[in-house]
């Protein structure tokens, strides 16, 4: 089930925590939504669920709009919100009975489900725990468990990984892209790694605008536009390497990353290449270029030059 949002705003008194925002999640799509504090990512999940009222644009989800269709859509979608409330006294079976009345799964089906979701999000051992016993991450699991128990064909994770261990994160990673391959998913995360490995499709949103859109390669590509290349040269003097390098045409910035074995990070011009002007450097100099490798721009470094200003 496709999610389609358009010129979404929701305002806040005088603030505009969503400033006319519009995108597309396809079905099978996993989206990681990124952005820094009061950006207005869980402002916009939480229109997308129906849990508050755009003051503009609209949002659809296949064939059902939040105006018209808003119980049509709750039964469609499974939430994990950020701060993940669950009764904690009670057991953990219970509370997913609970839920699975609450999403109209028949009663003769509830067990079965209970069962297996149980299993799918590890969970066996704490089944009978109450709540409140739980660990952090085990009450992280329990809020999945009660998102995915009515096989909802949308999925909106805010935070899913919070409080999780690096193991129980890369069980939940897999539990996610696993997901993602029959429904359409959101998820955020602080963790920018995280939403590399797990997402097909990363966005962006500083300030309540959309600031990127794209994969992680392209986000990175589009953002950098500039190569940069780590270089050890010896037999030269530092100084004199560095002179050289920083003189030639396509060079905009020579930096020392390792003056006690000679490396610098050389950075080009925008759209521009210096390797085979370093090589053709250490040749008439009769230098040994002992290294020239690219630097690839991290996705933390795209994600503050996004959302510093």
């Amino acid at each position: 089930m496709d999610i389609v949002v358009e010129n979404l705003t929701k305002i806040y008194g005088l603030q505009k925590a969503v400033d006319d925002i519009s995108f597309r999640v396809e079905t099978g799509e996993v989206l990681g939504f990124l952005g820094p504090n009061g950006a207005g990512k869980s402002t916009t999940m939480k229109a997308i669920t129906t849990y508050l009222s755009p003051s503009a644009g609209t949002i659809r989800l296949g064939n059902f709009n939040i105006y018209d269709h808003p119980e049509e859509i709750r039964r469609r979608i499974g939430y994990l919100p950020e701060n993940n409330p669950l009764y904690l006294d009670m057991p953990v079976i219970d509370y997913l009975a609970f839920v699975a009345k609450l999403q109209g799964i028949p009663q003769n089906k509830i067990k079965e489900r209970i069962l297996e979701m149980v299993k799918v999000c590890g969970l066996e051992g704490e089944k009978h725990k109450k709540i409140a016993e739980l660990s952090k991450g085990y009450r992280q699991r329990v809020g999945l468990t009660q998102a995915l128990i009515h096989d909802p064909q949308v999925l909106i994770l805010d935070e899913p990984t919070t409080g999780l261990d690096p193991n129980q994160i890369v069980e939940i990673r897999e539990l996610i892209r696993k997901i993602g391959r029959e429904k359409t998913v959101i998820l955020s995360s602080h963790i920018l790694a995280e939403v590399e490995a797990t997402c097909d499709r990363i966005m962006i949103i500083n300030k309540g605008k959309i600031v990127a859109d794209g994969t992680a390669d392209t986000l990175r590509k589009h953002a950098g536009g500039k190569e940069i290349v780590h270089v050890t040269i010896e037999d030269g003097s530092l100084n004199e390497i560095h002179q050289a390098l920083a003189a030639l045409e396509s060079v905009e910035m020579v930096d020392f990353v390792n003056k006690e074995n000679g490396t610098f990070e050389v950075q080009s011009k925008t759209n521009q290449s210096s390797r085979r002007a370093i090589f053709q450097l250490c040749v008439n100099n009769n230098w040994m270029l002992t290294r020239l490798s690219p630097v690839e721009t991290r996705l933390e470094d795209v994600f503050r030059e996004l959302t510093i200003h």
